[in-house]
């Protein structure tokens, strides 16, 4: 708009100067002669000089008009509004990046929209089974004992974990993530998430082990979230690793960057999927989650200033990789 406004200013002195210079010659042609053919012939040139600028406004007024009235309908709610590309150069690039918005508050809103029902999905489901056996007991059909209170408390885990996934979201989104980060060992952090998981994995008949390099080498970051994000990776392969499977934690390391990798003998993933995976509230159609797992953990990977990745062939399993920088110098070095 700027360049506008400057253009329709050096227009309007162009016109001024212009009309000024007319004047000289002709009455100096005229050389003192009839006045009215002075005045005649200066608004002849005064008339196609503001033909021509009227023309200028209105082809630009004209998409400019355009644009207040398709503001006025996004104001109120319409994403779907789109101005036709028409005017002046400086215009149209007005009506692209006008468009690119449109279209960038549409997808966020299917996307909001999107998120409030699978949200509302997510936990009807654990509301139902609490508010069903909690009735069951009150009514005396099944007694208060471990066997009946125990898919309850599950119930509740299943919740609490999707209350503070969705919180971890609030706090992306808000720029509030905080990382506490401290020196930490990443091959023991494998370690520990191994031992902690083996029962599940035993009880899953799925082989679950760690390949860590035998040196410590300790990292900037944050172990209680790192634990986090290795602990979504390793539940959603036992999860997709059917009887007789494997699953494999593995620490590289090189140049002063750390590669965490999971890989399982699982299912895998279709292409569609693949390219989704760390999409939230995305799932396959196999998946029991909440979709929400791997964007929280590309989240927490991209603040620690990582990059996480997934390749995967269907039938053949999939692999995960986590590459974080920062090593820490060992004292003794």
């Amino acid at each position: 708009m700027w360049r506008i406004g400057c253009f329709f200013a050096f227009l309007f002195v162009g016109v001024i100067g212009l009309t000024v210079v007319l004047s000289w010659v002709i009455g100096s042609a005229f050389n003192s002669g009839n006045p009215w053919a002075v005045i005649l012939v200066i608004g002849l040139v005064l008339f196609v000089l503001f033909g021509v600028l009227g023309r200028a406004v209105r082809r630009t007024a004209r998409p400019v008009g355009d644009l207040i009235e398709a503001s006025g309908r996004v104001e109120v709610g319409d994403f779907s509004t789109r101005v036709p590309e028409r005017g002046p150069r400086e215009v149209r690039a007005l009506v692209r990046a006008f468009n690119a918005m449109s279209a960038r508050l549409e997808e966020a809103e299917g996307q909001r929209r999107s998120a409030l029902a699978d949200v509302s999905h997510e936990l009807r489901t654990p509301l139902a089974v609490i508010q069903g056996n909690v009735e069951a007991i009150r009514d005396g059909v099944y007694p208060a004992d471990a066997e009946h209170l125990e898919p309850i408390l599950d119930e509740i885990r299943v919740m609490e974990r999707l209350i503070e996934d969705l919180r971890t979201l609030s706090l992306v989104d808000a720029g509030g993530l905080v990382l506490h980060r401290e020196p930490t060992d990443l091959g023991q952090l494998l370690t520990d998430l191994t031992d902690a998981y083996q029962a599940q994995a035993a009880q899953a008949s799925v082989d679950l082990n760690a390949a860590v390099p035998d040196e410590p080498r300790t990292f900037d970051l944050d172990p209680a979230r790192m634990r986090e994000v290795i602990a979504n990776l390793v539940t959603n392969a036992l999860r997709h690793t059917p009887a007789g499977g494997s699953v494999e934690l593995a620490l590289t390391l090189a140049g002063g960057e750390a590669e965490v990798t999971v890989i399982d003998t699982g299912s895998g993933m279709a292409a569609a999927d693949l390219e989704h995976v760390f999409d939230r509230f995305y799932r396959s159609a196999d998946s029991p989650g909440s979709g929400l797992g791997l964007s929280i953990a590309r989240d927490l990977v991209v603040a620690h200033g990582g990059v996480i990745t997934a390749t995967s062939e269907p039938g053949k399993g999939t692999t995960v990789r986590v590459v974080l920088p920062g090593q820490v110098p060992n004292s003794d070095t």
